[in-house]
């Protein structure tokens, strides 16, 4: 793997990649953190990669400017809340709390380890809740129930009924954060994507479509904002 830089105002640093299974050149970038990546076949010259991207300069820069850039997450900002964008204030004689209009803090000491608190609490409540209604529906129940910081996959089911969920859902219209915890539950009752498993999802959620469709179009702005280490 190397590196190519396109020249310009900025510059794009680009990765090159092999693939013994790619049959042509391709572009990706990534709605995270706008790595931009060429993947080439195992026998293409590296002049005929670079010669594509400066073909496609222009698209590359349409496309990374619509990328929103990285948010940090300090007093006196905002950050998603179901949907919602709500200001991180500071309060020393109130308690931490969130509401549907603010978060609120008694301290600005590691203002991001704290607000991430406050939301993954929420997330658990939310998603607990979620899930044993739409496993009660079914007739299954599952182990566990646990929450991580996910960038590949929103939520997940395992063979032995535990659930994982990615707790930034709770930054997601609520309907969202719902469509994922009927998805996983409906692991429970079919574990694989077949057009079973979509009925079962249906029946939890009729326009489950709908919130799939959000997470695939928007789920990029739940992982900008960086609440540190």
């Amino acid at each position: 793997m190397g590196r190519h830089t396109l020249e310009g105002n900025p510059p794009i640093e680009v990765v090159l990649r092999r693939s013994g299974r790619a049959k042509r050149l391709s572009l990706r970038i990534s709605r995270l953190d706008g790595r931009v990546t060429l993947t080439m076949p195992v026998h293409a010259q590296a002049r005929e990669g670079v010669a594509f991207l400066e073909a496609r300069e222009n698209w590359l820069r349409g496309h990374l400017d619509q990328i929103a850039p990285i948010a940090p997450v300090q007093v006196g900002e905002t950050v998603l809340y179901q949907g919602q964008p709500i200001p991180i204030l500071l309060d020393p004689a109130a308690p931490a709390t969130v509401t549907d209009t603010s978060i609120t803090l008694r301290n600005a000491d590691k203002t991001g380890a704290q607000v991430r608190a406050l939301l993954k609490a929420r997330a658990r409540d939310q998603l607990a809740q979620a899930s044993d209604e739409f496993a009660a529906q079914l007739g299954r129940s599952y182990t566990r129930l646990s929450l991580r910081d996910t960038r590949s996959r929103w939520g997940s089911c395992s063979s032995q009924g535990g659930l994982m969920y990615s707790w930034r859902l709770i930054m997601s219209p609520p309907a969202v954060l719902r469509y994922v915890a009927a998805h996983e539950v409906a692991h429970l009752a079919e574990m694989n994507h077949a057009p079973a498993f979509w009925a079962v999802v249906a029946r939890l959620m009729p326009d489950y479509q709908t919130h799939r469709h959000w997470l695939r179009d928007h789920g990029d702005q739940l992982h900008r904002f960086d609440f540190g280490d």
